[in-house]
């Protein structure tokens, strides 16, 4: 019976090692940048994540390392329409959140660029936006071409036909920061 008994701990314990390893794995797999990151043209450029801070009224924003920001602390700010211009607090709170912005330069978007944010997303809405589910077109003036922007990242295309954009902003869309 000594037998039997010690073959069924060892069984067992290799089961619960194998369990345990699987699960660890699959829990460190989905944090880990780099299976996040896919293709280069798909992640576009990757920057520093200068975290998720509120700001504080009348506290001043830090250095951003990119410009316009993609990641670091901010005041709580909400996107309320879609076509605006939006300051930093806004943007940030946006792609915080995992909604994706694209900046155009122009008086208004093209017909190829809402077209674009309208296969990818519902209809813009305030509600939609808090909950990081919008792509938000946004003018910034000065802007040339377009700037794809998620948490982090940032993609810079000519025109909203290129392919890369509509695979940057759907597979950052719903992303947003990190939960720490």
């Amino acid at each position: 019976m000594r037998a039997l008994e010690r073959a069924a701990v060892v069984v067992a314990a290799l089961a619960l090692s194998f369990l345990l390893i699987a699960l660890l794995s699959g829990f460190f797999t989905r944090r880990d940048q780099g299976a996040l990151a896919g293709t280069a043209a798909v992640a576009g450029q990757r920057f520093r994540d200068l975290g998720d801070a509120l700001l504080q009224p009348g506290q001043s924003a830090p250095r951003y390392d990119s410009s316009p920001p993609t990641s670091g602390p901010h005041l709580p700010e909400p996107v309320t329409r879609n076509g605006a211009e939006l300051d930093d607090n806004q943007l940030l709170g946006a792609l915080a959140s995992g909604d994706v912005v694209i900046l155009y330069g122009t008086a208004a978007p093209s017909a190829g660029l809402t077209a674009l944010a309208a296969a990818l997303a519902p209809s813009f809405t305030p509600a939609l936006a808090r909950t990081g589910g919008a792509v938000i077109l946004a003018r910034r003036p000065g802007a040339a071409g377009l700037i794809g922007l998620a948490w982090a990242h940032m993609l810079r295309v000519a025109t909203a036909d290129d392919p890369r954009l509509r695979e940057f902003a759907a597979f950052w869309l719903g992303r947003g920061a990190p939960r720490r």
